[in-house]
């Protein structure tokens, strides 16, 4: 028996991971994927909006000609921080439910590459699962239609195309200016009255720029009410609807964090958040033992808890584990 199964590699997982052994506390990773799978996801030119001191974790230096690394970088750094740390994960294993026993430890019950269902037990369980699994739906007719994605790679397969982009954040604006570097034609459709304020800064004066020499259309306050096989319609806020020529769309409106494994272990929800009970100080949950670490202890907000701050949770998990023993 582990003292502590730790379900998801992302970096805060693996800060956890680290953090465990450091307090001499045994653990084991599962993860469904692979080591930070959610970075992974990320588009393939993405740069943080962090420097790289930020985005460290268990005191490896995390080093970079760039101020703010780029997702292949951050690649490298957290598998070498793994394995500078000697972490145990478990790869391409799904935790499908956490058991709670009357001795207070629990059974892990996964499901590994092979089809193979497995049981695990730990004295402790942390659940820090991401949220790219989940794409928040918009609820829109054509919506399932295979020209629809989530998810933004890179631009290349579109060239040339014609795109809809839908979201105004900074996956959004990223998209669209790649997506006219290789000549796509590009309608972006959000909301808000303008795009968000939280838009990197160095971006933000190209992106208006090119809007401004209408390299792209940007149409505000502004839905796409439905998707057909060669076409969009965008409804303005009073109403009026115009019909996009369109080859795709790139529903770029974020994600939400599974609450499946929390559940089944009898952690309670916020009414109004959908937002796990814990204690902030020790990121225990409302079940002695089990603890949530990073995005997972956010809201329906994901942006609530970013890699910069859920690093932490898992010093105050170790520590809280490592007193209970000594109590």
């Amino acid at each position: 028996m582990k003292d502590v199964i730790i379900i998801g590699a992302g970096p805060c997982g693996l800060s956890a991971a680290i953090e465990c052994q450091r307090q001499g506390l045994s653990s084991l990773i599962i993860e469904k994927n692979f080591i930070v799978h959610s970075i992974y996801l990320y588009p393939t030119n993405m740069q943080f909006f962090s420097t790289t001191a930020l985005l460290e974790i268990g005191e490896v230096p995390f080093t970079s000609p760039n101020e703010k690394p780029y997702r292949h970088e951050a690649l490298v750094y957290y598998r070498r921080a793994a394995e500078h740390h000697g972490v145990d994960i478990a790869a391409y294993e799904e935790a499908t439910s956490v058991e709670r026993l009357e001795d207070g430890s629990f059974i892990v019950h996964t499901l590994n590459k092979r089809g193979e269902r497995q049981s695990r037990k730990a004295a402790n369980v942390v659940i820090s699962t991401g949220y790219f699994d989940q794409p928040n739906m918009i609820g829109i007719p054509g919506e399932e239609l295979p020209k629809v994605s989530h998810y933004f790679g890179e631009a290349h397969p579109y060239t040339g195309m014609k795109v809809t982009v839908i979201g105004g954040s900074n996956s959004a604006v990223d998209a669209a200016l790649e997506l006219i570097r290789v000549g796509a034609t590009v309608d972006m459709v959000y909301r808000g009255a303008s795009i968000s304020n939280n838009i990197k800064p160095w971006v933000r004066p190209v992106f208006e720029s090119m809007v401004a020499k209408e390299k792209i259309t940007l149409h505000l306050e502004s839905r796409v009410t439905e998707i057909t096989p060669g076409s969009v319609t965008v409804t303005g806020h009073s109403g009026e609807t115009a019909e996009l020529d369109n080859d795709f769309v790139l529903a770029l409106t974020g994600f939400r964090p599974s609450r499946t494994l929390l559940s089944s272990a009898g952690v309670t929800m916020d009414d109004d958040l959908d937002k796990p009970t814990f204690n902030p100080a020790t990121m225990e949950s409302n079940v002695p033992g089990l603890y949530v670490a990073g995005v997972i202890a956010s809201g329906r907000n994901a942006n609530e808890v970013f890699i910069e701050t859920g690093r932490g949770h898992g010093k105050l998990i170790a520590d809280h584990i490592t007193a209970k023993r000594l109590a």
